[in-house]
């Protein structure tokens, strides 16, 4: 039969696309093509008879779900026309952590869990860690709470459990998180609220446990895939493995040369086994790069060489050669962070959008000193990682509705009782939440019974009306309309954000009474740092080379490359060769978001935390053939550096 759509592919992506029976692993290199090789497979299941909701993709973003969604949309409607008019026809295309909530939602009785269960997001775990805490009379200031979260969460998501790590506690700091893991869970039962591990926990257990529920699902997802592999950890790779049904037919993309977030658990190792676990596995390597110059790959090519740990494969493009690679040499930050604005603003004169560019960093605090001179140079930006429903208002707003579907949410009761002010205090609160309501003052109780009215009608119209009318009703019955819409300027902005969220709610307005709301909550719940990312508003992007992951940019900067900072320190020590591979990852994706232009600069100087640091140029550097960087010098004329001597550093390659 003929298949039109395969001639839109190349060779490689066609024979990924026609593979269909079986276990199959899709070796995706840099901007080859990956997510379109996934979607067009979507596509020639259905066009050869799979029923589209035997198919289940699952990705790591809710970026990268959306586009995959928009883009099966397309193409179905292209070139299968029949199935592109019902929503009933689409395939399942999720994030992990969505289909945990999808799933969890619809077995959540087999799962012994509350269906309206709350989604802690990051900033409602941090909370109850550190209640947890304070409970237990650990000091936080001597020990870090996000430091024990992130012991907690690693031990999850390698799939450890909590009675066995009470039991292997070998330092300070793993014994005070066992402690606080045990309340954490405990507040957590009490509120039938799941942080984000839960969401796969909870899945991985019921797959494991409930034999009918995974029988069902192994029929009803024939067909599985995998995005970003290499970044699955351990409990993802035991969900992925329990929902593949006998005829094996798992599909998984990805690129073991992206592998960079194993400091969260993400587990290399399950895609360097993946033929071990599929004996009977076709392997794929997609290598054609359409995305970047020849001078980029080559400089990528050079420092991923230097890798063991990885599936070999070589990136290949037809682009044209390309300019060098710039490589400012500063004496300190002010001076590269000039740079860096300076060559933004010429690229903006000659035509450039600021869209097309984006300054990546090692790490966060690098961001002031470059927001400080795109400041100077009057170029917009946006810093990735500031998001529209961190703000108090929306969060207020949001804990509202949380709180009506989900009465136990003490966290959600915590933020509102006196959003906005209602007389009732701590001790109030304290008495509340206690269950000692009866012995507040006159007044008091009198201002708790009308708060636990408008609850009970928030809860009551989440019954009868779309997401967007809800919204719009909650704005007005909490009272915060009022408290906002005579104050100062700011407050007013604060009223035209809740507006918004009355915008982003229309989205949800088409889906059934009551399954709307919820599933806008899990969206806001799961939203990650490029979701902040808003389509068409003109700026440059600041962002971590970890939010990076994924994007791409005609022109982009990577800042301090240094000795200390990136690579990070202990980088040459041979007991973290492991580690060290991951950072000269890290430097491989940054070089790869890349199109056009790869800028690179480091300062001879640096102050970090309060400390002047002095500097050697990053190892990195060096492994970039000479041929293909040009040095440059900034332009001092418009400029007076805080070093009164200036001392230029040479590279020798």
């Amino acid at each position: 039969m003929n298949y039109p759509y395969l001639a839109e592919l190349n060779p490689m992506q066609a024979q990924a696309v026609e593979y269909t029976n079986g276990p199959l692993m899709i070796v995706a290199g840099a901007g080859t093509g990956k997510t379109k090789t996934l979607t067009y497979r979507i596509l020639h299941l259905i066009h050869t008879g799979v029923l589209p909701e035997h198919i289940l993709a699952v990705t790591f973003t809710n970026k990268a779900a959306h586009e995959m969604r928009e883009r099966v949309k397309t193409l179905l409607h292209k070139y299968n026309p029949e199935h592109s008019t019902e929503k009933t026809t689409m395939p399942t295309l999720k994030t992990f952590h969505g289909q945990g909530v999808m799933l969890l939602r619809q077995f959540y009785q087999q799962a012994n869990i509350r269906k309206e269960f709350t989604i802690l997001d990051t900033a409602d775990g941090m909370k109850l860690i550190k209640e947890s805490m304070e409970e237990l009379g650990i000091d936080t200031k001597k020990h870090e709470p996000k430091l024990l979260r992130s012991i907690i969460s690693s031990a999850q998501n390698k799939g450890t459990k909590l009675s066995d790590f009470e039991r292997d506690t070998h330092s300070e700091n793993t014994g005070y998180a066992a402690r606080v893991w045990k309340l954490y869970e405990a507040k957590k039962a009490r509120e039938h609220a799941l942080d984000f591990d839960d969401l796969l926990i909870k899945l991985r257990d019921l797959l494991q446990d409930n034999a009918s529920v995974r029988n069902y699902l192994q029929n009803k997802f024939q067909y599985i895939h995998i995005d970003e592999y290499q970044d699955t950890n351990n409990v993802q790779y035991e969900i992925a493995r329990l929902l593949t049904g006998p005829l094996h037919n798992i599909c998984v993309v990805g690129d073991t040369d992206q592998n960079i977030y194993s400091w969260r658990g993400a587990n290399i190792k399950n895609m360097m086994s993946f033929e071990t676990d599929f004996p009977e596995a076709r392997i794929i390597l997609l290598e054609q790069n359409y995305r970047s110059t020849k001078n980029i790959l080559t400089a990528a090519g050079a420092i991923i060489a230097e890798n063991k740990i990885r599936i070999d494969k070589t990136l290949y493009t037809d682009n044209h050669t390309g300019e060098p690679i710039d490589l400012f040499i500063g004496m300190n930050e002010r001076d590269e962070a000039y740079f860096v604005a300076d060559s933004i603003k010429k690229l903006i004169t000659s035509g450039v959008s600021p869209n097309s560019i984006a300054i990546l960093f090692r790490t966060h605090f690098q961001s002031r000193i470059l927001e400080e001179q795109c400041l100077q140079f009057n170029i917009p930006y946006h810093v990735l990682g500031v998001k529209f429903f961190d703000r108090k208002e929306i969060k207020d707003l949001v804990a509202y509705i949380r709180y009506a579907l989900n009465p136990d949410s003490l966290s959600d009761l915590r933020r509102i009782i006196n959003e906005p002010k209602r007389g009732i205090g701590q001790v109030g609160l304290v008495k509340i939440m206690s269950g000692l309501a009866e012995t507040l003052s006159g007044s008091q109780q009198a201002s708790f019974k009308m708060f636990q009215n408008l609850i009970t009608d928030i809860a009551d119209h989440s019954r009868r009306l779309i997401p967007s009318e809800l919204v719009r009703f909650t704005i007005h019955k909490s009272g915060m309309f009022n408290a906002y819409s005579n104050g100062s300027t700011d407050e007013h902005e604060r009223l035209e954000t809740m507006e918004e969220l009355v915008t982003y709610a229309l989205a949800y307005d088409d889906r059934e009474i009551g399954t709307g709301i919820l599933d806008m909550l899990e969206d806001i719940a799961l939203l990650s740092e490029q979701d902040g990312i808003k389509e068409g508003t003109e700026s440059v992007k600041l962002m971590t080379i970890h939010a990076s992951k994924g994007l791409e940019f005609p022109y982009v900067f990577i800042t301090g490359l240094e000795q200390g900072l990136f690579p990070h320190a202990g980088f040459e020590d041979k007991k973290n060769a492991e580690d060290a591979e991951e950072e000269r990852r890290l430097f491989y994706v940054a070089i790869t978001r890349a199109m056009k232009k790869l800028y690179l600069s480091y300062a001879y100087s640096r102050t970090i935390f309060g400390k002047q640091t002095f500097n050697e140029p990053s190892i990195f550097i060096a492994n970039i053939p000479a041929e293909i960087v040009s040095v440059v010098q900034s332009d001092f004329s418009d400029y007076q550096s805080e070093d009164k001597h200036v001392k230029t550093v040479y590279l020798d390659w």
